[in-house]
């Protein structure tokens, strides 16, 4: 209990460092908008995400108006509800994803930094292997070995294809986590504190999450920021090419991918989406500026 309230404590200090840098004041004021639309925007949206509007020959292709503040697709649907609601499951997604492989990373980082010796060798050549593929390639092929399997629960199964992009998004960025923190841990291991604890006959488990994960917190924050951007990056870019989130949902990539027809004539239907994942990056690059400038790490600590 004791660390996990270091943890909290260590967690509240470094965002209010972040809100004392013009990165960190300009870019978590974006995400918090971003964040209260993945909790209530289908809520506050307007219109169904999904349900044509009716009559759907008056209302397909809409331009923006005060009916419809960013217009209508295709099939008659209000675009602005359907960015709002869309919001809620890619964070989710990305959140999720990328925690878990900041999590795996870390741990795996971590005891193979403090392990050392041969296993630290295997570990890491596991590693430069899967950092040797694309992000994208290496997701189009997490995705591919685990799309045709069944959901093992049934209560899971109309959330599977969530889960699934949860665990890819979390193979992606395993290995670069790991590759950061095992670095900062051979560092950390030959300080005297955890020599002391060594002396104390504490276990290693202790001694790599009670003496070394506090003290990779800085660096743990500053990848934490930088994969999640690149978690919302890929999620759309599987969404684009099909294999994200199916329709009807609302989910940004794919709104993007069915809106290529219509840029000619109807911009707006691929403006909305395409906004939004950028705010959405923007905001969480400059909130990964911010905990860099406030954690005194260079700005290219984290590649």
């Amino acid at each position: 209990m004791g660390a996990l309230a270091l943890v909290v404590q260590r967690i509240a200090n470094a965002l209010r460092l972040v809100l004392r840098t013009p990165s960190g004041r300009i870019g978590l004021p974006i995400l918090l908008v971003h964040f209260i639309l993945a909790t209530i925007g289908p809520w506050l949206a307007p219109y169904s995400a999904t349900e044509f509007q009716q009559p759907l020959v008056e209302t397909q292709l809409q331009p923006p108006s005060w009916e419809f503040l960013f217009g209508t697709d295709q099939f008659g649907r209000d675009i602005l509800s359907r960015v709002m609601s869309g919001a809620t499951t890619l964070i989710a997604v990305s959140v999720s994803g990328a925690a878990l492989g900041i999590a795996l990373g870390a741990a795996i980082g971590m005891s193979s930094g403090y392990r050392g010796g041969r296993i630290d060798e295997i570990v890491m050549r596991v590693m430069d292997g899967l950092m040797s593929f694309p992000s994208l390639l290496l997701a189009l092929l997490v995705m591919a070995m685990l799309g045709n399997r069944p959901a093992p629960i049934e209560a899971l199964q109309s959330n599977w294809q969530n889960i699934l992009i949860v665990i890819t998004i979390g193979v992606v960025t395993l290995p670069r986590v790991a590759r950061v923190i095992r670095s900062v841990t051979l560092s950390l291991k030959t300080l005297e504190f955890v020599q002391s604890a060594r002396l104390r006959g504490e276990g290693s488990a202790y001694i790599i999450f009670r003496e070394i994960l506090p003290n990779t917190l800085p660096v743990l924050g500053v990848e934490a920021s930088v994969r999640l951007s690149y978690a919302i990056l890929t999620i759309s870019s599987l969404g684009f090419l099909g294999l994200g989130v199916q329709p009807p949902s609302p989910d940004w990539g794919l709104m993007l991918a069915q809106s290529r027809q219509f840029l000619g004539h109807a911009p707006w239907v691929a403006m909305a989406p395409a906004g939004a994942i950028a705010s959405l990056v923007v905001g969480v690059n400059l909130v990964s500026d911010g905990v860099k400038q406030a954690s005194g790490l260079p700005q290219e600590a984290t590649t």
